[in-house]
């Protein structure tokens, strides 16, 4: 069975596993990074969102092959030892998290989208897209708006 070696949280591992598993179960699976969670494994519902060199991903579709030699990052790497991303904050000062299930992936979605754009419209937050059970959408807008300004 092939290898694979890449960066994860900033940590280098490697793993052998098939090429075509999906990066979900490796972190989860192999390496016990939990942040990620399993929701729909199509990539819709976007509760695994996590980066893979600074650009948002969806692990549960992405296979472990094309991550070697490649950065990623979950929740868990998010932050800056104690010092929490700026996304992470805001979360907490709105009170976003009602279940949490898909906080961390609402989160990485919105530290991706904060990476590449400083100045965001609802619009921008909309093709965010990630699936809330809980209908928290209108402090996760709040969250990303009030992150937005912070990074300004």
């Amino acid at each position: 069975m092939p290898t694979y070696t890449f960066v994860v949280n900033g940590d280098e591992v490697t793993v052998e596993a098939p090429s075509d598993l999906a990066l979900l179960w490796v972190l989860r699976d192999k390496l016990g990074v939990r942040g990620p969670k399993f929701g729909c494994g199509i990539g819709v519902c976007r509760a695994c969102t996590s980066h893979l060199n600074g650009a948002e991903i969806q692990p549960c579709v992405t296979p472990v092959g094309e991550c070697a030699g490649q950065e990623v990052t979950t929740i868990e790497g998010l932050a800056s030892g104690d010092d929490l991303h700026p996304v992470q904050e805001a979360w907490l000062e709105q009170d976003v998290a009602q279940c949490g299930y898909c906080q961390p992936g609402q989160i990485m979605a919105a530290a991706a989208l904060l990476r590449t754009k400083k100045e965001i419209t609802d619009e921008d937050i909309d093709r965010i897209a990630n699936v809330c059970r809980c209908g928290t959408y209108f402090r996760i807008r709040k969250a990303i708006k009030s992150a937005a300004a912070k990074m300004g």
